[in-house]
């Protein structure tokens, strides 16, 4: 297994050998269950469905697939593609210290902070129009975005203001700095996407040779 799911809990740092400040992101990361198998003789392709975070109450749907694996309802649900599922059993609890290990790199992946409507030097970095003489209450906009007779139009994909943020992202190559298996806590070197409390997902790194 080289995926797991966590919770954002905040930013702080840590101090390595030398007393260099480290800033950290600190993740309650798992332990997940396995709620689902899939095999190639059966789906084709081989993975495993993995669960965190007990619910309460769930639909009829819901309540009946995770009742074929024997558990509770859980709220979030990921399947990990794995190259051989027979070494995984139905409702087997994985826990950080079996997926990431203190020196390795990983990726995290969530849901960015959303921004709401942002103009074009937010968003895009532009920087602005001249405040001196002669100009008047345009200094945040963007400017002409006409292209004259031909083409007639606005190419799309042009930067300006509109939505910002609540998107999926990924952040790739994190250090591992710390990983707590009794209190299932992890620490990434740097910041991932999401606020606090946020559902984030963190896997071994796949670029961390590039």
């Amino acid at each position: 297994m080289n995926m797991i799911i966590g919770e954002k809990l905040g930013m702080t740092q840590v101090f390595d050998d030398e007393n260099r400040a480290i800033p950290v992101t600190v993740i309650k990361a798992g332990p997940v269950r396995v709620t689902q198998i899939k095999r190639p003789e059966t789906d084709g392709y081989a993975a495993v469905q993995i669960s965190y975070k007990e619910m309460a109450a769930a639909n009829r749907a819901q309540t009946g697939h995770f009742a074929k694996a024997g558990v509770g309802p859980y709220r979030h649900v990921v399947e990990v593609r794995v190259d051989d599922a027979s070494e995984y059993k139905i409702g087997q609890e994985i826990a950080i210290g079996e997926v990431l290990e203190v020196g390795q790199k990983a990726d995290a992946t969530g849901i960015s902070k959303g921004k709401g409507f942002a103009g074009v030097m937010k968003r895009h970095g532009f920087k602005g129009q001249g405040a001196s003489h002669g100009v008047h209450k345009v200094h945040r906009a963007p400017g002409a975005i006409g292209a004259c007779a031909t083409p007639a139009r606005v190419f799309k994909g042009k930067r300006m203001p509109g939505r910002m943020g609540g998107e999926r992202t990924t952040i790739l190559n994190l250090d591992v700095v710390s990983v707590d298996d009794e209190r299932n806590v992890l620490m990434l070197r740097g910041a991932v996407p999401g606020p606090k409390g946020a559902v984030v997902l963190i896997r071994e790194a796949v670029k961390q040779n590039a």
